[in-house]
């Protein structure tokens, strides 16, 4: 196995990790919201999973970021792959944004005591 394999591998990982934190994350919040909207006040128990499923696919989103990051410009270094990669990067950072002001309910920017 040469270095562009391994390295292609290593971010094919990486991204299948972010795949997983997505999938845990899913269940796990879905989880915490069945056993817990009858306990909860009305609204509550939503809020609270939405929160925890827009936390777990941003966080995944990064994975996701980083293993085409590390395929692209280690293994695959031609212009137009470049250019797919800064693409598919812009489109998931502006996910990630959206999903952070849908979850926090502030911009990425904002101090918490700012919320928009």
């Amino acid at each position: 196995m040469n270095f562009s394999e391994i390295i292609s591998a290593i971010g094919y990982s990486i991204e299948a990790f972010g795949v997983l934190v997505v999938l845990l994350g899913s269940i796990v919040s879905t989880y915490t919201y069945l056993n817990t909207f009858k306990h909860l006040e009305e609204g509550e128990a939503y809020h609270t999973y939405k929160r925890q499923l827009g936390r777990s696919i941003m966080l995944g989103l990064e994975f996701l970021i980083a293993g085409d990051i590390i395929r692209t410009v280690v293994v695959e270094n031609t212009l137009q792959n470049v250019s797919i990669l800064a693409l598919i990067i812009l489109m998931r950072t502006f996910l990630n944004i959206t999903l952070f002001l849908e979850v926090e309910g502030r911009w990425p920017w904002q101090s918490e005591k700012n919320k928009a």
